[in-house]
């Protein structure tokens, strides 16, 4: 197994790199995460994933070895494949996807392209448990800020906001600013609503 390349950075896109390492040019597919990791210094190390099939060796690249087990939580739910956990890892950051499963947010998954609800509902199902083991997220920390949210969403009903507006806005704004409190997610909520 390939765990990591290191050397020196030959192509830079936003859906693959090129590491040329000791004379051989390694094509690694990479998200838009680590390509917005990537430094733009010559000398680059990834950490990867090497998937072997009948009709292809693919690797993937990754900046850091959290995003890299997240990828491997996610190849392992029936369903989502390599190409899907790489768009997954691309429309959200890591912790965003992290928190999304930890808290149950289908409406976050779902929103990925190429996720459908039974695919939202299954990732979480699948991996709820093993991302609150590996990341050590405190499932009190998990439903505090659903309180808030909760709290938050409510409030801003009965000012006669439409519930589902609201909670596109408060979602977003929890996702950028997960420690605010209800005072802060309705006054940010109603400079956007």
């Amino acid at each position: 197994m390939i765990t990591h390349i290191q050397g020196k950075l030959v192509e830079k896109n936003p859906t693959d790199v090129v590491i040329d390492c000791n004379g051989v040019g390694y094509f690694l597919n990479i998200s838009l995460h680590t390509y917005s990791q990537i430094p733009e210094q010559e000398a680059l190390k990834l950490y990867t994933h090497l998937q072997i099939r009948e009709d292809a060796h693919t690797l993937y690249g990754f900046a850091s070895l959290a995003e890299r087990e997240l990828f491997r939580l996610l190849i392992s739910v029936s369903g989502i494949g390599a190409n899907t956990a790489r768009t997954m890892l691309s429309s959200l950051t890591p912790k965003q996807i992290r928190e999304g499963i930890a808290t149950e947010d289908v409406a976050l998954i779902k929103s990925i392209k190429g996720i459908g609800i039974k695919t939202a509902q299954r990732v979480i199902i699948d991996l709820k448990d093993k991302i609150l083991k590996i990341y050590d997220i405190d499932e009190v920390s998990v439903t505090k800020n659903n309180t808030s949210k909760d709290e938050a969403l409510s409030a801003l009903e009965v000012l006669g906001f439409v519930k589902k507006q609201a909670e596109k806005v408060v979602d977003k704004i929890v996702m950028t600013q997960p420690d605010a409190n209800v005072e802060t997610i309705i006054k940010l909520a109603l400079k956007n609503l």
